[in-house]
């Protein structure tokens, strides 16, 4: 397709400072020359102007998914039975499930499942998958089921194999929070561990195996759904240089944006060199493509296995806690300071209220987040705050950038009070109150184990900012609802915001990346309840189209 052409449309939506509602979207090489009516489209452009004509469906910008894990949710698509709820009911569904994926899964005498988060919320048995229930499928093999990225079942052969008997006493913490290793009241392991999975022994992917995981995770996962730049949380070296390897042969189909996660994908002992890897560290970067953006640490653990710090204890059974603390003052301070030397954007996934305030407090005093394009982001900020003002107040005294999940509301918007009691019942995802006081929040997918199945859709985000709904049905916190329009902007122009690249990317105006998507239809103008069935017909990454939905209606073409 040549490199310069128009888009063109009845129904703009362009999230821009001036906002035009009708006409063309005029591409030259990678980047919109302007957003125009068709006569001076045509007296811009070099010779004759070929017009892609979308007619009245809706024109956006590319959907912009600010926190993901895209190598995770791509080696799981390649390695795990698929076990979560709703496709699983039941615990005998799960089994049944294990079962049938034995021949298929199984690698070096282990097979891992993924279940939900809150799983044990989500099975009609209101529980998860016993030691002895996985031990029914095999004895043989070591079956872990991972109920999201926080909590995992293991049967007797898999505790066997990592070594863990009634004797063990885990470590008293690893990269995501304090570790757990359930014994029943008469000291057994019921197999069930928290915050321990990045001690299994995941199955092995070759690069090349890596690499064709990665090309079509992308494309399945955040392209077809309009997707067209990704903030990712990195995994493994491996699968940096797969990426960088993709994006270098032009098969990578949308924009990397990636958090080295410390000290996961980088060690602490290695962070006095993360400017090396910055620079591509063996991995091939191609600017605006694929890119080192910044760094990603966490500061507490996940709801799911009760390991957010909170300012209000959890009872979970007959036992209370307030959650842990993963990273000390010092770590945080002595990472803000490689991060600012080194020239990255800093990420600090603080889930509950305390852990916020903490890291806030520590960023505070030490003179605040830096400006510009290294100002500091919380992940998860905005997603739960039953004491807002303090909570809000210590964010706008450090300076920092909140970035919440709108997915979540459905994951597990019904279960803070089932651990929190009535402190959980408030404060849950607060978008109407932040927006309207001048928080430009963006939205974000954080798919990784136990990610409900749609959640790199933007419009399954879009459709939990507006209706609300948790999995059980609930409506959560209802007068917190947005506009469609508001939550286009959280996964468009605000997206843009948060990677602090609001000059290049997130709306359609002169100057700005091509990245743009025609809808099937239009958002603003659909039930509520239709929201998370939009489709998008064709995606451009830079002037390129780079999918396009079989059967959606072509678009137009002609010559002015």
């Amino acid at each position: 397709m040549s490199r310069e052409f128009a888009i063109s449309s009845s129904n703009l939506l362009t999230f821009g400072a001036q906002p035009v509602t009708s006409g063309m979207v005029h591409i030259r090489g990678d980047r919109i020359a302007a957003v125009t009516g068709p006569d001076a489209a045509r007296r811009n452009a070099d010779g004759a102007l070929r017009v892609l004509d979308a007619g009245n469906r809706p024109v956006m910008p590319g959907f912009i998914d600010a926190h993901a894990h895209v190598e995770v949710a791509a080696r799981v698509m390649y390695t795990h039975v698929d076990a979560r709820a709703p496709r699983c009911g039941s615990v005998q569904d799960v089994l049944d499930a294990i079962r049938d994926g034995l021949g298929r899964f199984q690698s070096d005498g282990w097979l891992f499942a993924q279940g939900n988060l809150f799983m044990d919320r989500k099975l009609k048995e209101g529980r998860l998958p016993t030691r002895e229930e996985l031990d029914s499928v095999s004895r043989e093999v070591a079956i872990a089921l991972r109920a999201g990225g926080h909590i995992t079942v293991l049967n007797s052969k898999a505790l066997e194999r990592m070594g863990l008997d009634d004797r063990y006493e885990p470590p008293k913490g690893t990269i995501t929070g304090k570790t757990v290793v359930e014994k029943d009241a008469s000291g057994r392991l019921t197999g069930v561990i928290k915050e321990m999975d990045n001690l299994l022994p995941f199955p092995k992917l070759s690069e090349q195996e890596i690499r064709q995981a990665l090309r079509d995770g992308v494309t399945r996962l955040f392209t077809r759904f309009g997707v067209t730049t990704i903030g990712e949380i990195s995994e493994t070296p491996e699968g940096l240089r797969s990426m960088g390897q993709l994006a270098k042969s032009g098969e990578l189909t949308s924009r990397i944006r990636t958090f080295l996660w410390t000290p996961g994908t980088v060690k602490w002992d290695e962070l006095e060199g993360i400017a090396d890897w910055a620079r591509g560290k063996g991995i091939d970067t191609v600017s605006g493509l694929f890119e080192i953006h910044g760094i990603k640490i966490f500061s507490d653990g996940g709801y799911s296995a009760a390991n957010a710090a909170v300012k209000q204890p959890f009872c979970v059974g007959d036992k209370c806690h307030m959650g842990e603390l993963a990273l000390t003052r010092e770590e945080l301070l002595r990472v803000m300071e490689i991060a600012r030397q080194a020239g990255l954007q800093l990420a600090v996934h603080a889930n509950g209220d305390r852990a916020q305030e903490v890291v806030c407090e520590t960023i505070a005093s030490a003179g605040g987040s830096p400006s510009g394009s290294l100002r500091i982001r919380i992940e998860h900020a905005g997603n739960f705050l039953p004491d807002y003002e303090a909570t809000v107040g210590t964010w706008r005294r450090a300076g920092i950038l909140p970035s919440p999940q709108p997915v979540f509301i459905y994951t597990f918007g019904d279960y803070f009070p089932d651990y929190l009691g009535e402190y959980g019942k408030r404060g849950r995802f607060p978008f109407r109150r932040l927006l309207g006081e001048g928080w430009d929040i963006p939205a974000s997918s954080d798919i990784w184990v136990g990610s409900e199945e749609n959640v790199t859709n933007p419009f399954f985000g879009i459709w939990c900012a507006v209706a609300r709904q948790g999995f059980s049905g609930e409506t959560i916190e209802p007068d917190q609802e947005i506009s469609v329009e508001d939550a286009l902007r959280m996964y468009t122009i605000n997206g843009a915001k948060v990677f602090v690249r609001e000059h290049e990317l997130g709306s359609l105006e002169a100057g700005k990346l091509a990245d743009v998507i025609v809808l099937s239809e239009d958002p603003r103008r659909v039930p509520k309840d239709r929201l998370k069935d939009l489709q998008v017909d064709y995606v451009f990454r830079g002037g390129e189209m780079v999918y396009a939905r079989p059967g959606a209606e072509p678009l137009r073409e002609t010559v002015i």
